[in-house]
């Protein structure tokens, strides 16, 4: 009976072996496609991991999955862009989302549209979802559910990381992510896209009695009749007292700095307009009011509820909040005992008499509500993994080099917000309507490094080359946006130039090794969109200039090109002037502000340009029409580039039947020509034949 038994177990291990295996080889496929099952061996490996789906991951995944590239999206939540489901805490955005701009150029359009994604789907913009100036904030992750269905992105939900280490894969280094079921996903390259959630807190005597931005009420009503202190300046701060200006009896917001205001400073990320009402009642003396000072110094102390309070010289009227237990703001030297951060021992009877004789933050508060921003979560990385902080932002921010990937963290990039320590206050690259360029560039130096796919490059000939920087000036929105920050980089190579579009400036020095495209003997120019550098009144007289031969005074958004006889070095880069985005260059040409932002007109634009790009490459750059080529073709020895390009080459205006019939409807040809119709209407030397002179084309943008 035991030899039977034992055939009949062998029998049944004979048929589940195989449908075991199949399981295993059936849940790493589901584990790598995104779905909630794992390998047997609880590990899964991809070439390249994306931690988060907001903005940033989903814009790197777009771009993987485009290039065909084994990835995965790494996302704890049950949908993309979950930071939008709670924040801004009073659910208004500040990036604008202007749909009519009067123009149908799709690359145009989206200097004005803070929103959107990039992508080649015409039709896959944020204005699907709201056509709200301002929209709510649920419409975004809305917006980024769309952008990643319709795509096909490879996104995991569910999947908590909570520790990164670093790894050897193959004679480089690599990391393993762990999740909170154990499963680990082993990548060669890391891009790392959690944004900035974790609140930023400072300690000081007193911070157990604050209130925090990401928990405060947000109904208006539950202020009504209080006295409110704000720890902070930013947009939050703002947000959050703008939203209870109605109801608070008075708000005071504290922080080191002065309130900086985005239109005065052309950074996104201070004061905008849409938040600053408290600035009138503070300015109009209504109650509302801004003080400086050291968080580190202040302590929050409570004045018990009992009897004990000390009079003052002038007798409070009583307030509905009265015998809630009010808090003062003082500082730490004054208290007469400190014990350490928890102030529940410290109260209202340890504040000197003096701290009430014209101190500006004397009354008490009924609440003080802490709006400092956020920081990254170094947490989940350990030693071996993790960034270092950023010298800036107060260390917010994981320090990275010029090409985004972190100091001392090869394979490892860092994009998204919180790769904004790059331009922190300088430059978009901590907003959507920058940093999605930022991940182009990220992708493209990717796809040079580990896949040998130099960085796309538009060929041209230099008879050319003007019209096609009009064109970038005119259209583009990557340099317009993310301005001193990314540039269009032309490589001269004599006849003709290389045009790579959108390169991190500060990593001109890497070019080659990040593009694989190297310099000639000719040099290179670099187009970058800047601001000036004057200190004037933003809305004072004389704010801007307006005469093309003082282009170099423009305080407003302009054009900017540097000429180099060689690539600048890393020591250049260090020793630039200071508020410069690149080194002193050989030549340098300020193309003036426009109050249109339109660099199209012929004297202060067009002509300005060619003189300066004739002086760099030494070359006559202007057109000339057919006659004017012939003539020069018979009495030069070398005729100008234009007719060497053009006419010599039997080049120009391709003659068809509906230019045939507009040029006699015209008066520009006789009737008896119009018989006369090419055929072939590529063939251009056929229709030289019977027009004649040829008129020199130019460029036709679409704006």
């Amino acid at each position: 009976m035991s030899f039977t038994g034992a055939a009949v177990v062998d029998g049944l291990m004979s048929l589940i072996q195989p449908l075991f295996r199949l399981l295993c080889v059936l849940s790493l496929v589901l584990a790598s496609s995104g779905s909630g099952l794992h390998g047997c061996n609880n590990s899964v490996s991809h070439e390249y991991c994306v931690l988060g789906a907001g903005p940033a991951g989903l814009q790197m995944g777009y771009f993987l999955s485009r290039s065909q590239r084994d990835y995965i999206i790494l996302e704890r939540n049950t949908g993309p862009g979950s930071f939008f489901h709670r924040y801004p805490r009073h659910r208004k955005l500040i990036s604008i989302n202007k749909i009519y701009t009067g123009r149908r150029n799709k690359e145009f359009n989206l200097r004005h549209d803070w929103n959107s994604l990039l992508s080649d789907r015409s039709d896959l913009l944020f204005q699907r979802i709201s056509r709200e100036l301002y929209p709510n904030a649920d419409d975004f992750p809305r917006y980024l559910s769309m952008f990643e269905s319709e795509l096909g992105l490879k996104v995991k939900y569910g999947a908590d990381i909570g520790r990164i280490k670093a790894s050897d894969f193959n004679g480089s280094q690599g990391y393993v992510l762990t999740d909170q079921n154990g499963v680990s996903y082993q990548c060669s390259v890391l891009l790392v896209s959690t944004g900035l959630w974790v609140p930023q807190q400072v300690d000081f005597l007193g911070s157990d009695l604050v209130e925090g931005y990401e928990s405060i009420p947000t109904d208006p009503e539950e202020f009504k009749d209080q006295a409110v202190l704000i720890l902070g300046k930013g947009n939050s701060a703002f947000e959050t007292a703008q939203s209870i200006l109605g109801r608070a009896s008075r708000i005071h917001l504290y922080s080191p700095s002065p309130v900086r205001l985005a239109w005065q400073t052309h950074y996104v990320g201070d004061l905008r307009a849409i938040n600053n009402e408290l600035l009138d009642t503070y300015q109009l003396k209504s109650l509302d009011g801004l003080v400086e000072g050291r968080l580190e110094d202040i302590a929050i102390v409570r004045r018990e509820k009992d009897g004990g309070k000390r009079r003052t010289a002038k007798k409070r009227s009583q307030t509905s909040t009265e015998g809630k237990g009010q808090l003062y703001l003082t500082l730490t030297e004054l208290l007469d005992n400190q014990n350490g951060n928890n102030i529940s021992k410290v109260t209202g009877q340890n504040l000197p008499g003096y701290h009430t004789d014209n101190f500006s933050l004397r009354q008490p508060y009924d609440r003080v509500i802490r709006c400092l921003g956020f920081r990254f979560n170094f947490s989940i990385f350990d030693g071996s993994a993790q960034p270092p902080q950023s010298s800036g932002a107060r260390g917010r921010l994981p320090g990275v080099t010029a090409w985004y990937e972190g100091r001392g963290t090869p394979n490892l990039f860092v994009l998204g917000t919180a790769a904004h320590s790059l331009d922190y206050r300088m430059s978009a690259g901590g907003f959507v309507h920058g940093f999605r360029y930022t991940v182009r560039a990220v992708h493209k130096i990717l796809e040079q490094r580990y896949h040998n796919i130099a960085w796309p490059a538009t060929k041209l000939p230099i008879s050319q080359l003007q019209s096609w920087i009009l064109r970038r000036v005119n259209e583009a929105s990557g340099p317009y946006q993310m301005f001193g920050v990314l540039g269009d980089i032309i490589l001269l190579r004599g006849s003709y130039c290389e045009y790579l579009e959108e390169f991190p400036l500060q990593a001109l020095p890497q070019l080659f090794a990040l593009s694989g495209r190297p310099l000639s003997d000719h040099g290179l120019l670099v187009l970058v969109m800047q601001y000036g550098l004057n200190r004037t009144d933003t809305l004072g007289p004389g704010r801007a200039e307006s005469e093309w031969t003082k282009a170099w005074r423009s305080n407003f958004l302009h054009p900017v090109l540097y000429y180099y006889n060689t690539l600048p070095t890393e020591k250049d880069m260090r020793q630039r002037p200071v508020g410069w985005p690149l080194p002193r260059p050989d030549a340098v040409h300020h193309m003036v502000e426009d109050f249109l932002t339109e660099w199209d007109q012929p004297i202060s634009h067009s002509q300005p340009l060619r003189r300066f790009l004739e002086h760099c490459l030494q070359t006559d750059l202007r057109a000339f029409y057919a006659e004017s080529c012939f003539l020069l073709s018979l009495t030069s020895r070398t005729p100008p580039l234009f007719c060497r390009q053009g006419y010599l080459r039997k080049q120009g205006i391709v003659g068809n039947g509906h230019l045939w019939q507009h040029a006699r409807e015209a008066g520009l040809m006789a009737d008896h020509q119009g018989d006369i119709t090419p055929r072939d209407e590529t063939s251009v030397s056929e229709y030289l034949k019977h027009a004649g002179a040829a008129v020199v084309s130019t460029m036709n943008f679409d704006l």
